[in-house]
């Protein structure tokens, strides 16, 4: 798909906002300054994750919903705490992990690198 905007494109923009406060902000302030430097450096790597894998995880967490018969999240918990699925639970866990996977490897892919 042709996007109706020049380049720098989103994605782009936030790399280098990201990096910028990786390489020259933080390394340049101290304590609480540098603390919230690198935590949006983290937001940001989140982000830019996001934006290369979520319309893929979000398709492929529809169709593992879909398999479990709910069409939301919602209504999974729901049906969930109505008992729906008692007996059920190792099927809802091994449907759903790859949707855990992929949030985690948004989130902090460390800790998948195990």
């Amino acid at each position: 798909m042709t996007s109706p905007h020049d380049v720098p494109t989103a994605r782009q923009l936030i790399e280098s906002v990201r990096e910028w406060i990786e390489k020259e902000v933080a390394p340049a302030v101290t304590g609480r300054l540098q603390f919230h430097s690198r935590v949006a450096v983290n937001v940001l790597a989140m982000v830019e994750r996001e934006m290369e894998s979520g319309a893929d995880d979000a398709a492929g967490h529809a169709t593992r919903l879909a398999a479990l018969g709910v069409s939301s999240d919602a209504e999974l918990s729901a049906s969930i705490k109505n008992g729906d699925f008692d007996g059920e639970l190792a099927r809802v866990l091994d449907t759903l992990a790859p949707s855990i996977r992929s949030k985690v490897a948004v989130a902090n892919p460390k800790y998948l690198a195990d």
